[in-house]
C-alpha cells in the first residue's frame, strides 16, 4: 500500500484530527489512536448506534489501533513521548496550548524526533488573537464565509448537512503532511509542523469572494440553488415533484440545452452566446428552463438532457446513493461484518490509486483494543501495564 511503513500517532477526538488520520490509515499507514480510558473518543456514541457503538465510528476509525492513555497523567505522557519518538506523523486537534501544558507540544516532541511531522488542527490556528478560543466547524464555516452565502436570500443562512469545515481541514492537514514527507525524502529536510485552522480551510475554498469584494465592493449574497453569475446553473422542480439540477453554463452546452428543450431561438441568440450575456438574462433563462421541467417527469428530463450531453442529475438521498448502479460499479459502498456478525456498509475509499489502492483492513476498534500490544512495543512490561490499568492510566 502507498503509505506502508508510515507510522502515525493520533491525539485528539471527534472529526478534524481523526478524519485526517483515517485517510492515511486507508492507504496503509499504521495509525495509533490515543483515547481516554473509560470514555474513549466521544464519536463512539454519536448519531445512530449499534450495540452501543456509533456506526460512524466503525467507518471513521477503520484501520486504526486504539490505545487508552490518560494524557493528564505524567506516566501516560511519557508513553506518548516514546510513541512520538518512533512516529513519522503526529496529528492533533486540541485547543492550542493544551499539548504544551502536558509536555507534548511541538518543541518537546520535535527535539525527541527531529524528523517528526506534526499536523495541528484547531479552530483559529496556533497564533493570532483568536487562537485560544474554542472552535468547532459550525463556527469556522461562518467565519470562513461559507455560511453567509448558503441558503436562500429571504431566509437565514443555513449550514451544509455535514461538518464540512472539519473535513476540509482534515484534507488540508493530509496534504500538508504528505508534502512534508516528500520534503524529508526528496530534499533531506527536517520535520516540521503543519498549522491548519478550521476557518482558513473553509476560507480557502471560497473562490472569488475576496477578489470581487476588494476590486468592486461586491458582497456575494445567498442565491439558493443557483450559481451566481454562471448561467444557467440551477435546480428546477419537475412535474412529479422531484427536483433536477441542470448545469448548462458552458457555451456549447447551453446551445445543446436550448435545442433539447425546444428553444432553438435562444440557442442561436447572439446575446446569449457567452456567459456574460446569459448572466444579464438569468431570470428569463431560469424561467424558460423551469417551465420546461415543470411540464415533464424527472426521468424524462434526465433522459432528454443525457441524450443531449447536458450535465444534469437528480438530488440524491441516501436511498438513491445506496441503490445507484454507478456507485455499485465503482465499489463506493462496501460491505463488512461487525463483531456480532451483523453487516455494515461503509463508503468506499477515495481516491482510487491504480497500483497501491487503499482498503479497509478492519473496522473501528473496541476501546483500548491495542493498548497492551502498542505499549509493550515501546518497552512497557506486562507488570507495568497491569499497574497502569489498575490506576486508570491506560
Amino acid at each position: 500500500m502507498a503509505l506502508e511503513g508510515v507510522k502515525v500517532l493520533e491525539l485528539g477526538a471527534l472529526i478534524a484530527g481523526p478524519y485526517a488520520s483515517t485517510l492515511l490509515a486507508q492507504f496503509g499507514a499504521e495509525v495509533i489512536k490515543i483515547e481516554p480510558p473509560e470514555t474513549g473518543d466521544p464519536l463512539r456514541t454519536w448519531r445512530k448506534l449499534h450495540n452501543g457503538t456509533s456506526l460512524w465510528w466503525y467507518s471513521q476509525s477503520r484501520n486504526k489501533k486504539s490505545v487508552t492513555l490518560n494524557l493528564k497523567d505524567p506516566e501516560a505522557q511519557e508513553m506518548v513521548r516514546k510513541l512520538a519518538a518512533e512516529a513519522d506523523i503526529v496529528i492533533e486537534n486540541f485547543r492550542p496550548g493544551t499539548l504544551e501544558k502536558w509536555g507534548l507540544g511541538w518543541e518537546t516532541l520535535s527535539e525527541l524526533n527531529p524528523s517528526l511531522i506534526m499536523v495541528r488542527i484547531s479552530g483559529y490556528g496556533q497564533t493570532g488573537p483568536y487562537s485560544q478560543k474554542p472552535g468547532f466547524a459550525a463556527i469556522a464555516e461562518c467565519m470562513g464565509g461559507l455560511r453567509y452565502v448558503t441558503g436562500y436570500p429571504d431566509r437565514a443562512p443555513v449550514r451544509t448537512g455535514v461538518s464540512l469545515g472539519d473535513t476540509l481541514a482534515s484534507l488540508y492537514g493530509v496534504v500538508g503532511a504528505l508534502m512534508a514527507l516528500y520534503h524529508i525524502k526528496a530534499n533531506k529536510g527536517q520535520g516540521q509542523f503543519i498549522d491548519v485552522a478550521l476557518y482558513e480551510a473553509v476560507f480557502a475554498v471560497m473562490e472569488s469572494l475576496i477578489p470581487e469584494y476588494a476590486a468592486t465592493g461586491t458582497i456575494r449574497e445567498r442565491t439558493g440553488a443557483a450559481l451566481p453569475g454562471i448561467v444557467p446553473s440551477n435546480t428546477y422542480l419537475c412535474k412529479d415533484g422531484n427536483y433536477v439540477a441542470i448545469a448548462g453554463n458552458g457555451d456549447g452546452i447551453f446551445k445543446r440545452l436550448m435545442n433539447a428543450i425546444g428553444r432553438p431561438d435562444l440557442a442561436e441568440n447572439p446575446e446569449l452566446e457567452h456567459n456574460d450575456g446569459r448572466a444579464r438574462h438569468t431570470e428569463m433563462l431560469d424561467g424558460v428552463i423551469g417551465d420546461w421541467a415543470a411540464e415533464n417527469q424527472l426521468q424524462y428530463v434526465l433522459d432528454t438532457l443525457d441524450a443531449a450531453s447536458v450535465p444534469c442529475g437528480r438530488i440524491y438521498t441516501a436511498k438513491d446513493i445506496y441503490e445507484d448502479a454507478h456507485y455499485q460499479a465503482r465499489e463506493m459502498i462496501q460491505r463488512f461484518e461487525m463483531a456480532d456478525g451483523a453487516p455494515i456498509d461503509l463508503p468506499g475509499i477515495v481516491p482510487k490509486l491504480s497500483q497501491t489502492p487503499g482498503r479497509t483492513r478492519w473496522l473501528g476498534p473496541e476501546l483500548g483494543q491495542h493498548t497492551r500490544e502498542v505499549l509493550e512495543s515501546i518497552g512497557v512490561t506486562p507488570e507495568q501495564y497491569e499497574k497502569m490499568k489498575q490506576a486508570g492510566l491506560a
